[in-house]
């Protein structure tokens, strides 16, 4: 019973959330502290350190970070210069878009802050080439989510953090890296198949033209190297030490390595070298995502504490044919990402779940990490999610937005959760 309350728990903090437009953070912290403190006779001390303190952190200080590329106008450049260099080439105008949302969104500015710059580009783009604007949403929004998956972006790190607390710190960074491959492979085919396999997706553009931009400026040059520097810092001794797992002083290193700190240390250096003023960073920092996740972490902190992961894992290992499961991930996945955030909701639930189940039933834990993630994705383009809430919001009349709704509803989420369904099957058949 009380496994039940905690799952309805969960559910309704969401559909609340989704109702009032509230973050559904607020809610799962009631319903933990009232679970927890009265169901469960925990101390209010226990259920506050539920609060995922070092997820937290690694979202504000990388986020941080990034910001000042955000605010100083290097990300926008960047993908101007890249959708500038397919100029010559209209056809190629869906992977243009997706090279520049993954790229910028891989550089460490997050699903969200891509979106939102690249989607109302990305329709202009469109009108002016006369491309059709579901494929171009389509690109942008596969773009800005395997680019996200990078290993030291916002998702990638948010999927380190996950398996970390999960038991699998010692593999997290080539499971991520993994989950970041497929997630590529996964969006390049998905925007192959609606380029090609579409009636609208097939009507090549001819008149595409691009402005070139703006030369990057003194600052933004400083930016960029700043931001490749972060990257080859963190990214080098995570890779030095799977290729040299004997090394004792890369072992060491590696494990004083730490992305979020990283990310404090080059922040500061950002500020010394006034790439952005402290005060418009600071208030892009994403605190509403935090609030989001650190709030479910904590209820789902609880549902550990219940049993209630070990009994749902127990019941998916036994009620299911085990070539089954991945898929059921999957598909579970997407419904429940077709109302709420991947990020927020899905991953903090579902994650949890996995080492239990792996041990009951032998599948490899990076399939379902893998399932997971590619089948949240593979809905986040609803226009009740996150992706295609901002592609609503980008459109600029009313009759546009009428035109986008259903097309999104009814054409690319379906498309893009059997795809991804089949994907995952072949994923796991392959891993």
């Amino acid at each position: 019973m009380l496994s039940f309350c905690i799952v309805a728990a969960i559910a309704v903090s969401v559909i609340i959330g989704y109702k009032t437009g509230f973050n559904t953070g607020f809610f799962a912290i009631i319903f933990a502290y009232f679970i927890g403190s009265f169901a469960m006779d925990m101390s209010p001390k226990e259920i506050i350190n539920g609060w995922p303190v070092s997820t937290m952190f690694v979202i504000f200080s990388v986020s941080l970070f990034y910001n000042f590329a955000l605010v100083n106008g290097t990300l926008e450049k960047t993908a101007r210069y890249l959708l500038y260099m397919f100029r010559r080439f209209p056809g190629l105008l869906p992977f243009a878009l997706y090279l520049a949302s993954a790229g910028i969104a891989a550089l460490g500015a997050g699903f969200f802050t891509v979106m939102a710059f690249m989607a109302p580009l990305s329709l202009l783009i469109c009108e002016e080439s006369n491309m059709d604007k579901l494929t171009g949403a389509v690109s942008i929004n596969c773009g800005a989510l395997s680019g996200a998956n990078f290993m030291t972006s916002g998702s990638g790190i948010i999927f380190r953090g996950l398996m970390d607390e999960s038991g699998y710190a010692d593999v997290s960074f080539r499971y991520s890296a993994a989950i970041f491959t497929a997630s590529v492979i996964f969006s390049l085919l998905f925007i192959v198949l609606f380029r090609f396999g579409t009636k609208n997706g097939r009507c090549i553009p001819q008149n595409a033209s691009f402005e070139k931009p703006e030369p990057f400026t003194p600052l933004q040059i400083k930016n960029v190297y700043l931001m490749i520097l972060m990257i080859g810092t963190v990214l080098i001794f995570p890779i030095l030490h799977i290729l040299f797992p004997t090394a004792d002083w890369i072992t060491f290193i590696n494990s004083k390595m730490d992305v979020g700190l990283a990310a404090i240390l080059f922040s500061a250096a950002a500020l010394f070298m006034k790439l952005a003023p402290q005060k418009e960073v600071l208030a892009r920092v994403p605190w509403n995502t935090i609030i989001m996740i650190c709030g479910v972490g904590m209820l789902i902190q609880v549902a550990v504490s219940a049993g209630t992961i070990d009994l749902l894992a127990a019941w998916a290992g036994s009620s299911l044919p085990v070539w089954l499961i991945p898929i059921a991930f999957s598909i579970v996945s997407a419904v429940m990402s077709f109302f709420s955030s991947t990020l927020g909701v899905v991953c903090p639930a579902l994650f949890p779940l996995v080492p239990a189940l792996s041990g009951a039933v032998g599948i490899p834990p990076l399939i379902l990490f893998s399932c997971i993630v590619i089948g949240a994705q593979s809905s986040a383009i609803s226009p009740f999610s996150s992706g295609g809430s901002l592609i609503m919001g980008a459109c600029t009349t009313d009759e546009e937005r009428s035109h986008m709704f259903p097309r999104l509803l009814f054409q690319a989420v379906p498309m893009s959760v059997i795809f991804a369904t089949l994907f995952n099957l072949v994923l796991s058949v392959i891993l």
